[in-house]
């Protein structure tokens, strides 16, 4: 039985890095606003999921006139933010009736492919979660109570999303009061002693946070568009 597959994308964020007063997932990306291609590249991967986008409530107007001016016709649902990241998954989960399989991923990663996404669905319903990670290549130090070591890099990896999870594992994590430890939703669903597995990542799943990344992302979107 093929399982239906949901995917709450969170663009909820203020985007405080970047200079001006739009959140970075409205700014352009070579020719459209960069959230728009997450929503693509989800859409490309099952055209019967259950997009979910979520949206600062203040831009969720700004949203729609976006979508309307870019002929943006993909279906989905739309909800606010909340406070933290964890209330604005939460939010999103709200929508969400069936089970399933739910990815939660970051609006600030346009550059998601669809190998990624493919073989997290695949390791998803295996084994209840799929977080992928990559290795880190620079030296790292541990830095605590003003003292500094060296780390093994070995031991350590770089999480990215799309995180996915069967429905009902998450939404069971979700129930639980919000704690600042809670980076990701990995960690939200570990600490309802859930295991979660790691799968490969990618190098080119870069997250926008500044101006600079987002010139990396058009080098690597040009890059791509050469090849095609």
């Amino acid at each position: 039985m093929v399982l239906k597959k949901f995917v709450i994308i969170v663009a909820a964020g203020a985007g405080k890095r970047f200079s001006n007063t739009l959140p970075k997932q409205f700014e352009l990306l070579l020719n459209k606003p960069m959230l728009m291609y997450s929503i693509e590249a989800f859409f490309e991967a099952a055209r019967d999921i259950q997009i979910i986008v979520v949206i600062p409530e203040d831009f969720i107007d700004h949203w729609k006139e976006l979508c309307s001016n870019y002929d943006f016709n993909i279906p989905h649902q739309v909800v606010e933010g909340g406070p933290e990241r964890f209330h604005s998954v939460k939010n999103g989960i709200s929508l969400i009736q069936d089970d399933g399989l739910v990815a939660v991923h970051d609006g600030a990663r346009p550059l998601i492919s669809q190998e990624i996404i493919s073989n997290a669905w695949r390791m998803a319903e295996i084994y209840g979660s799929a977080i992928p990670v990559i290795e880190i290549s620079d030296s790292v130090r541990r830095v605590e109570g003003g003292i500094n070591q060296p780390a093994d890099r070995k031991k350590l990896r770089l999480v990215q999303t799309p995180q996915v999870f069967k429905c009902s594992i998450l939404k069971a994590a979700y129930q639980q009061q919000y704690n600042s430890h809670f980076t990701d939703d990995a960690t939200v669903v570990e600490a309802t002693a859930e295991k979660v597995t790691l799968i490969e990542g990618s190098t080119g799943n870069i997250k926008v946070t500044n101006p600079q990344d987002l010139t990396i992302a058009e080098a690597l979107l040009n890059a791509k568009f050469k090849l095609i």
